[in-house]
């Protein structure tokens, strides 16, 4: 009985001590990426799948050196697409957050695997021209489920790039499943 009581305080101390090592701090960061969006549609039959550039920006901070979150703001830039006498154009804006689970390597831990999960607000905007006269214009908005990977490189205690690949699920959006998004971005820690 008593090795049991030992063995048991024994690993509350060394839980507790793990815990008061990676202990919660705020360390606030501002960082501006690329994107490159890769849109697989529902309908298939006019060959309209758009892939956009874009650029966001985020705002995020970590609290250990595995655990973050950060909310962003996306814009992208205007995809078109003509067949005969019809033109098909679009773009978006997406706003959201994700969490981000770091694992850092080595022993100076400058370079880090990353994983990130989150959910994000999609608005497109969809115009079609027929003969050169604008025929229709909607918005459609829903929700994206995003999951990633990805590395990050600590340049300084300052400067970081990360670069990650994700997977986005659309909800509730006419003639868009789903988005793989590729982003290479720098960040700064405060």
């Amino acid at each position: 009985m008593k090795n049991t009581v030992t063995a048991l305080m024994t690993a509350v101390s060394v839980i507790a001590f793990a815990a008061g090592a990676n202990a919660l701090e705020y360390n606030p960061y501002v960082g501006i990426n690329y994107n490159y969006n890769d849109i697989n549609t529902k309908n298939t039959e006019n060959g309209y799948a758009p892939t956009f550039n874009s650029a966001s920006v985020s705002l995020g901070s970590s609290y250990n050196k595995y655990f973050g979150t950060e909310i962003f703001y996306q814009i992208s830039d205007n995809y078109g697409k003509s067949y005969d006498n019809e033109k098909l154009g679009s773009n978006f804006q997406a706003y959201g957050i994700d969490l981000y689970g770091y694992l850092p390597l080595g022993c100076d831990q400058v370079f880090s695997l990353l994983g990130t999960a989150g959910i994000a607000e999609y608005t497109f905007e969809h115009k079609s021209t027929f003969a050169g006269e604008a025929r229709e214009t909607d918005k459609d908005h829903g929700l994206g489920w995003r999951i990633g990977a990805g590395a990050q490189y600590s340049i300084d205690e300052n400067w970081d790039f990360r670069a990650v690949a994700r997977y986005v699920n659309f909800n509730k959006l006419d003639n868009l499943d789903h988005m793989m998004e590729y982003t290479a971005g720098i960040k700064y820690n405060f």
